[in-house]
């Protein structure tokens, strides 16, 4: 029986990590002999993350450009040619029958020396607006999956596939019964829930906001999910301590997040294309407070494009010591607009999106 070999990269944020194994899951659903090796940038979460879910990765001496000017931007070219002479090498020696690209710095040399190298590739595109890498490998790539309509705008139009992100199978499970999972954090049953996310690293203005009004969740008898990231988790622990209600709660990084979705009533997020899937599944009510530190400000046109559809609120981030807690409250307050933001946001939902990306890779092998 032939052995299939298909490479995969995506990296540097869970956004793009959480996405590449879920392909890579559903890939060995549909193969009885296939072989998958990763590829990511040295020193990234995807050397540690990749590794823990079962599979063999291969760094990349690649990072992206500071939006600043800094002594780092020099040294990018040479980083990019080497990381680009090296992918040409893994590619010519692995001998893949498909490579995909699911973002991050790893993406684009990979995905681009195999396509040079004339092997098959899909890259997906998470955002609404597509990034300048991806603009690029479209002249190249036999397949663009995308998460959004009108993408035309920046791929060629023969070359699109609708399917939606990828989800996390402990997300498409999440659905268990609301009580138990409070009782997993052990909140108070009775109180409306608030879960925080601020991303793996943590978000300044989220994490100030809500420290700064920590006395409206104990006014409001409301329970607390924090997930303050790796930056933020001393600060908030010794906030919390100080008032002493098992009610609120702060975690550097919630594992168990399909109790987190289950457990909440209203959720404060930010706009990264895979948080928006998965907060699209969930169903839930949303406040989202895009991150300003992104490329061609992509978190502000995803969320935007779910203000547009009445499926979410939006908060900008330079406004959100002075207005999310604000908004919070209004929400809160508001029963009606809680249900239809939980009705609208949940007809965005794609669950199937993994499954529909695999069936692309399987044309593009079989063609």
């Amino acid at each position: 029986m032939k052995q299939y070999r298909i490479i995969i990269s995506g990296g540097g944020t869970g956004g793009h990590i959480f996405p590449a194994v879920a392909i890579a899951r559903e890939l060995e659903s549909r193969f009885e002999n296939l072989e998958i090796l990763f590829i990511g940038a040295r020193n990234r979460m995807e050397m540690e993350k990749v590794p823990n879910a079962g599979y063999n990765i291969k760094g990349l001496w690649i990072s992206g450009v500071d939006r600043k000017i800094s002594l780092k931007n020099f040294i990018f070219p040479i980083k990019l040619l080497h990381s680009i002479i090296r992918s040409f090498m893994i590619t010519f020696k692995f001998k893949p029958d498909l490579v995909i690209g699911t973002g991050g710095f790893a993406s684009f040399p990979i995905v681009f020396a195999a396509s040079i190298l004339g092997r098959s590739t899909l890259i997906q595109e998470q955002n609404s607006y597509a990034g300048v890498s991806n603009k690029v490998l479209s002249k190249y790539v036999n397949r663009i999956c995308v998460s959004y309509e009108n993408m035309e705008r920046f791929f060629p139009k023969k070359k699109i596939q609708f399917a939606g992100n990828p989800i996390r199978k402990s997300i498409l499970n999440f659905d268990l019964d609301i009580e138990d999972s409070k009782n997993f954090f052990n909140l108070n049953n009775e109180n409306t829930t608030i879960l925080v996310i601020g991303g793996s690293l943590g978000a300044k203005s989220i994490n100030e906001s809500i420290s700064e009004n920590i006395s409206f969740f104990v006014e409001n008898k409301l329970n607390l999910l924090w997930q303050t990231g790796v930056l933020y988790e001393e600060t908030s622990k010794n906030t919390l301590t100080k008032i002493g209600l098992n009610t609120l709660n702060c975690y550097k990084f919630i594992n168990q997040m399909h109790h987190a979705y289950a457990a909440a009533d209203i959720i404060i997020s930010r706009a990264g294309a895979i948080a928006i899937s998965e907060l699209s599944y969930v169903g839930k009510p949303v406040i989202l407070i895009p991150s300003p530190n992104v490329a061609e400000n992509h978190q502000m046109k995803n969320a935007q494009s779910l203000v547009n559809k009445n499926s979410a609120l939006m908060v900008k981030d330079v406004d959100a010591r002075l207005k999310l807690v604000e908004t919070l409250e209004i929400l809160v307050k508001n029963k009606n607009l809680q249900k239809k933001l939980g009705q609208n946001i949940k007809n965005l939902s794609m669950p199937l999106a993994t499954s529909l990306i695999v069936d692309e890779c399987l044309k593009i092998i079989k063609e």
